[in-house]
């Protein structure tokens, strides 16, 4: 088991945002977290990274109880995060967040092979490399946030909303590239409100409501499912 996440609650204040949160992700897996606006979803991957503290439960990576380390020290364990809303650097240059996201790599001699990897999967990111990234389009500016995802090498990947804003033949894009990073031999955690895009791509994938997980099984089960095909797939 690659990621185990125990029975977590995490509060903001005093608002109970998740009770008793558990799930699990496999070595190689690409598993989704379907649910609506506010049910926990990005709360669950911020936990996860370490951005925010669990107040009971685990959170276990690799073998290790990570539910207390630090943001840095969880990424240089080996999970990358492409937070929701992208988060790049709009006052930099597309290669110049590239390179910041290498500040938590041990080997910089990665950093050459990573970023032809980057390139090949988004060509377009090679030609504006040198463009300011607050002026780049939605989509571009998505694919730069999972291309500095990529440039740590991580071998799992926290997805918060990549499709978020993105027209349908963006989100196709990158769903594409989201199934060729994890043949690349990369686990995903996939949070996504396009249920369907999510659900069709994914092994596995869990469903939050208000905090908690409600349902979980295979991908097919979760599309089957009268209940999620009412409340999330549009039928």
């Amino acid at each position: 088991m690659l990621l185990e996440v125990r029975n977590i609650d995490v509060f903001y204040g005093s608002i109970r945002a998740l009770k008793g949160v558990s799930f699990n992700v496999e070595k190689g897996e690409i598993v989704s977290i379907i649910g609506a606006n506010g049910a926990g979803k990005s709360t669950t991957l911020r936990a996860i990274s370490g951005i925010l503290r669990a107040t009971s439960g685990s959170i276990i990576y690799d073998g290790h109880d990570i539910t207390h380390t630090p943001p840095h020290l969880i990424a240089r364990m080996g999970i990358s995060q492409v937070p929701e809303g992208r988060g790049i650097f709009g006052n930099l240059t597309v290669q110049e967040n590239l390179d910041v996201a290498l500040s938590s790599v041990k080997d910089k001699k990665t950093a050459g092979p990573n970023q032809d990897k980057v390139f090949s999967l988004f060509p377009r990111l090679k030609e504006r490399r040198r463009q300011i990234a607050g002026t780049l389009s939605g989509g571009e500016q998505q694919m730069l946030a999972v291309g500095r995802g990529l440039m740590q090498n991580n071998p799992f990947m926290l997805l918060d909303e990549p499709s978020m804003g993105l027209s349908p033949v963006l989100t196709e894009e990158i769903f594409g590239v989201i199934v060729e990073i994890n043949r690349l031999g990369k686990t995903v955690l996939l949070v996504e409100q396009n249920a369907f895009k999510a659900l069709s791509i994914a092994n596995r994938g869990y469903v939050l409501e208000t905090g908690s997980v409600v349902l979980a099984g295979t991908a097919a089960e979760l599309r089957n499912n009268p209940d999620v095909k009412k409340a999330y797939l549009g039928g």
